[in-house]
């Protein structure tokens, strides 16, 4: 017999999403100096207690957004990764194109990087400086997806860990600091992941 739905867990998932919809709606229109406990609070319907027992403080409502962002990001990249099995190369530079393109339309994206020459910069370092969250889950995601959509017997884990860092950095740098079309960031992307992985199975 199946577990009854925990209610409460349930409950607050629910507030803490709301919460996160709340902020990320505050980000995107003023700012991410806009944001404080109390409003978000407010915007949701409950106490700035309550808010800090399921949320924690300010700094970890911006971890927790950024977390549930980059979620939606390593989501599709996985699954453009399996849209292209026995072929890393088309794989690996279709999952840096799907990046730069659905940054290029992200919203959150776009206000965290336009505060980037004010004072309003809380978000920006852990996306941008930050090991964690960015770099991180996209090794810890893309390593085992790799090795179950490609086969590179010769290519050790830790050249092949090696490879998606290479990508992830330089995806991330034409993603913050584009100086042209996505699709010659999309080329040169191509270009590096080529020679390396041909070096890599050579």
């Amino acid at each position: 017999m199946a577990e009854a739905p925990n209610f409460q867990m349930e409950m607050r998932l629910l507030l803490r999403e709301r919460a996160l919809d709340a902020a990320r709606e505050v980000v995107c229109t003023e700012g991410w100096g806009a944001v404080n406990m109390s409003r978000i609070a407010k915007d949701v319907g409950i106490s700035r207690p309550v808010l800090y027992k399921e949320i924690g403080t300010k700094q970890a409502l911006a971890d927790a957004l950024i977390a549930r962002e980059l979620a939606v990001f390593v989501g599709g990249i996985l699954d453009t990764v399996a849209r292209h099995p026995g072929d890393p190369i088309v794989g690996m530079t279709r999952a840096a194109e799907y990046t730069l393109r659905t940054g290029a339309d992200n919203t959150l994206l776009k206000a965290v990087l336009s505060g980037r020459h004010s004072s309003d910069t809380t978000l920006l370092p852990a996306l941008v400086t930050e090991p964690e969250p960015v770099l991180g889950r996209a090794l810890t995601a893309l390593l085992p997806a790799m090795r179950e959509n490609y086969d590179l017997p010769t290519v050790s884990d830790d050249d092949l860990e090696s490879l998606i860092e290479i990508l992830v950095r330089l995806t991330l740098s034409h993603l913050f600091q584009p100086l042209g079309p996505i699709e010659h960031a999309v080329a040169q992307i191509e270009v590096v992941i080529t020679r390396l992985l041909t070096a890599l199975t050579a």
